[in-house]
């Protein structure tokens, strides 16, 4: 073939626009940080992050806000990985921030502090002077995410208004903020769940072991199911039962449900998802069952 004809594949362009936005990013902010989940969207900014920076070190550190109630898996995954990229791991606690009162625990058995995040978020991103956050939101998620922009805007007091956000035209980005203010940047926006997966195969990228189908002690709840943990609390009529489950994304373990699979590899996993057409959070998520508008709602109030 030509090499001045090469076409990018589809992989390829996707990822080239996400280098782009990382090395704008560098150029135009003074402090960003990499929000990072453990989960597979985070995996794959890793991974770019290491392709627009690399020999050097990430010019961020990377920051998890931890619920307290998240998957044991998850947690020995995202410790490991980030020790063998060498890279700067600042864990952002929400148990913290319930303990010096900045958010209060919710009571019952459908509690979560998945909400709490926020508070945690926020506080964290004050007390580093994070000026930009990389998040792994995909506008294939859900229908507020579809009216985010790459870069999206937060006010002084971390607020999200879409009727405020810049154009984006030719893939020209404004930075400009004002003290106080913050950007979430938003690299893998062009992309779906499925171009996730079949990135992860093609880069050979190690996930988290609860991605794959593995039998697992569940409860159904509201057409869903949940892990039993101690973090949960079982109502009249619900009875434990093993099942062979993989879980879609990965979160607060009170609001993050299961999927039946038997899917046990990456080829079997991006068939599922292939086939799939319902999308993972609301598959999987209950927080964005609360109403129609509940990642909306959350997102106004300074929500990843």
């Amino acid at each position: 073939m030509n090499p001045l004809h090469y076409e990018l594949s589809h992989l390829e362009t996707l990822e080239a626009e996400s280098i782009h936005v990382f090395r704008e990013v560098a150029a135009e902010f003074e402090r960003p940080v990499l929000l990072f989940s453990g989960g597979k969207d985070s995996l794959v900014l890793l991974r770019l992050a290491e392709k627009a920076f690399r020999p050097g070190r990430f010019p961020f550190p990377v920051m998890h806000v931890d619920t307290g109630h998240n998957f044991p898996e998850v947690l020995e995954f995202r410790d490991r990985l980030i020790e063998s990229l060498g890279e700067r791991l600042i864990v952002a606690s929400v148990q913290e921030s319930i303990d010096r009162g900045r958010a209060v625990e919710e009571t019952g058995p459908r509690a979560s502090r998945n909400r709490l995040q926020t508070v945690t978020l926020l506080d964290a991103i004050a007390e580093h002077g994070f000026d930009a956050a990389f998040g792994g939101a995909r506008r294939d998620e859900e229908r507020a995410r579809a009216k985010e922009r790459v870069f999206s805007f937060r006010d002084d007091f971390g607020q999200w208004e879409p009727k405020r956000q810049r154009p984006e035209v030719w893939a020209l980005y404004n930075g400009r903020i004002r003290k106080g203010e913050h950007v979430r940047v938003f690299p893998l926006s062009n992309w779906t769940e499925l171009d996730v997966w079949q990135y992860i195969a093609q880069e050979r990228l190690e996930v988290p072991s609860i991605y794959f189908a593995h039998p697992r002690q569940v409860f159904e709840r509201d057409g869903m199911l949940y892990a039993m943990s101690p973090h949960v609390q079982l109502i009249e009529g619900e009875t434990p039962f093993e099942a062979s489950v993989r879980y879609r994304t990965v979160g607060d373990m009170t609001c993050t449900g299961a999927v039946r699979s038997y899917a046990t590899s990456l080829p079997e996993v991006v068939s599922e998802i292939a086939a799939t057409r319902v999308t993972e959070r609301g598959e999987t998520r209950a927080d964005d069952r609360v109403t129609e508008a509940a990642m909306e709602d959350r997102k106004r109030e300074g929500y990843f």
